[in-house]
This record gives structure tokens, sequence and C-alpha cells, in this order.
């Protein structure tokens, strides 16, 4: 049984079916489109005839992106257009001057998975983009590792007296976007491109394993925030866990050794997957120089098995998208970084899936949002 997910334009008439039917759809083979923000659907169906280990079609649009957003890092956009391939599977190229690296791919599959995460993470914090105690009117934002545009889009379309920016290493934005919202192509493990005190909100989503120095990025964050502004990045434990014993590193299950082998490849890597466990937000927001820091930590289900409709509102999605995305998210730190076969993986796969689609399963993971305020001008001088 393969599950496929597209996020589509949702009909202007509304007329979708409710939540219920996604319920349904993953136990029985079907066709669904259910409601997933104010302006897309998700589009569900299952296949038992398509084979699970479809070659990524690869991604589409390179042509269609508007090279007038990049003009300020056309010469790191060179770097970054040449795709590697990795198991048919397709990452952003390490070629370039800086060190940067993402362990995820860049090609559609994974970026359905990530606008459906998208939908999750805004569940998460009860339909709002952020946390920070934004003012009605926000100037200038910046979101980092921007991926699909998601985030980017949603915030621009509701603040748009705002210019929305997003910045990451590859092009995989859409072209429709709103008009107060722009992308460019950073490496922001450099310097970032921009000048001191520019925006009133920086944003950073789901960045772990990602850097080497993490001090560095909220250094950069601080240098672009302006006086008085904020700066918030909501990240996720790679720890699968249960309250109930269902799920842990020892007894055994494929969730529960999920954490346990992303940690073993990021600290071979260099760039850690830990940043819940190490308290990376925190250590770091204090050290650049934040204040009135908040830390707000937030569970979040994985499957159909919560009674509470909200929980397995969110659970239902989270599964869609770890079910969408899970090929992508280990096939490199998988094989290339753990060693493993490809066969080795695929069996691996096939028990996490089962166990995700088992309701004796009770999982979760930790979800942590650090926001901080840049001292205004006059905390900061002297008497």
């Amino acid at each position: 049984m393969v599950r496929r997910y597209e996020v589509a334009e949702k009909p202007s008439d509304d007329g979708v079916d409710d939540l219920e039917d996604l319920h349904k759809a993953f136990e029985k083979d079907s066709y669904h489109v259910v409601p997933y923000s104010r302006k897309r659907v998700l589009r569900y169906y299952m296949d038992d005839e398509m084979e699970e280990n479809d070659e990524a079609e690869g991604v589409k649009g390179e042509e269609e992106y508007n090279e007038r957003t990049v003009a300020r890092t056309t010469r790191r956009k060179r770097n970054r257009m040449k795709y590697r391939t990795i198991h048919g599977r397709t990452f952003h190229s390490q070629r370039g001057p800086g060190n940067a690296q993402y362990w995820a791919p860049n090609d559609d599959q994974h970026n359905t998975s990530m606008d459906i995460q998208h939908h999750v993470w805004t569940l998460l914090l009860d339909g709002k983009l952020h946390l920070a105690p934004l003012p009605e009117q926000v100037g200038k934002v910046l979101d980092v590792g921007t991926g699909t545009g998601i985030w980017a889009i949603d915030f621009a379309d509701e603040n748009p007296e705002a210019i929305v920016v997003g910045v990451d290493l590859s092009p995989t934005q859409p072209g429709w976007v709103p008009p107060n919202c722009r992308f460019e192509i950073d490496d922001v493990s450099l310097r970032w491109t921009r000048p001191e005190n520019e925006f009133d909100f920086v944003h950073l989503r789901t960045m772990f394993g990602s850097f080497k120095d993490w001090q560095h990025v909220f250094n950069e964050a601080y240098r672009v925030c302006k006086p008085g502004g904020y700066v918030e990045d909501f990240e996720a434990s790679s720890d699968l866990i249960s309250d109930d014993g269902t799920v842990t590193r020892d007894n055994g299950t494929a969730l529960g050794q999920w954490g346990k082998l992303f940690h073993e490849a990021g600290w071979k890597t260099g760039r850690s997957m830990a940043i819940f466990e190490e308290d990376t937000q925190i250590k770091c927001m204090k050290e650049a120089g934040f204040v009135e820091i908040v830390v707000k930590d937030i569970k979040c289900p994985l499957g159909q098995w919560p009674k509470d409709p909200r929980q397995k509102e969110i659970g239902s999605y989270d599964q869609a998208a770890v079910e969408e995305g899970l090929e992508g998210y280990v096939v490199y730190m998988f094989t290339d970084i753990l060693g493993w076969s490809m066969d080795e993986v695929q069996l691996y796969l096939s028990k996490v899936r089962k166990e995700l689609r088992d309701k004796k399963h009770h999982t979760y993971f930790w979800t942590r949002t650090v926001y901080g305020r840049k001292p205004a001008v006059r905390e900061t001088s002297g008497p």
C-alpha cells in the first residue's frame, strides 16, 4: 500500500470533505480532498499498484525562478543550482565558499512533505505562524531556511503591509507569491548578505542538522534584527518516544531507534540533530545578546492514536507528512553517513511504516519554540 500526498489550491466554493475523510483514508483505498489552510487543500490518495521506490522526478520550475529576487546573491546561486543525486533523490550542491550542508532532499516529493509539516506546526501553535509578540504593523521580516516558502507566503498573506524575504540554499519556492514576498538564495552558514538592523522579525524553523556553528547563526540573526525586534526559532526533537513505554530506545521498536540513529549521524557530520536536547536555541540566544527570552515546549503526536480530537488531527497530518517524506529523511544520513545499504534502509523503513499505522504505538516527540528581543538602543547604551 502506497500513500501519496500533494498540496493544491482550495476550490473557491470550499466544497471539501472534513478531516474524518483523512482518518478513513488511512484504512481503505480512497481519494480525498481535505481542508489544509485558508487557500489550500491536501489531496490524499492511496494506490496498491504504485511502486514504493519511484524515483524522484527532480526539482521542477528552475527556469521559472525569478532572477531579480536573488540579485544580491548571484555568485552563490551559481554554486547552488547544480544539484547532486543520491539514490534517485536530489539534494542541493555542496559547491561554493561556505560549509553549507542540508541532510534532506529538495525534490518535489520532499517539498510536499514539508508543506504538510507546515500545517502540523501551525496546528501545534493554535493556528499561529509565530509566538513572538509582534506589533500589528510589522515592517520587514526574514524567513531563514524558508524551504518551499510556505511560511513566508502565509505570513505575507496575513500581513499585507509587511515585506517578507525568504532565504534558502535551494530555489524550490513557487513562482506565484504575494506581491510583498520574495525569495533569495543564500548560505546562512556564512556572513549574511543583509545590512545591520534591517528586520523587525527574523524567523527560523526546523534547522536541526544544518549547522556546525549555531552561535554564528544567532549572532547574525541578532545583527540583522532591528533594536526592539524579535528573533524566533522553532525546532523539533529527533527522539520519538511515548509516555506508556510503547515506543522507547530499548524496546526494539523501529520508531524508538529513529532518534538514536539521527543523533549518531549528526555527530558524525558535526551538525547536531540534538538541538532540543542540548538547549542550543536558549544558550545561543543568550550568548548573542537577546533579552526577554521565552521558551515554549509542546508535544507533537505522530499517528492517529490520540483520543482527543485535536491531538488526533495533529497526529494524522503529522503521519501524512512523515510517510510522504520518510525515505527522503534517511537516504543521505543512513547511506552516506552511517554506511547502510539501500536494502537495509528499505527494510528499516518498512518497519517504521508498519509501526506508524499501528495505533498501539503512542508515539510523540517534543517541539520547542524560543524567541527573544534585541534590546533597544537606549537599553544597550550607557547613562
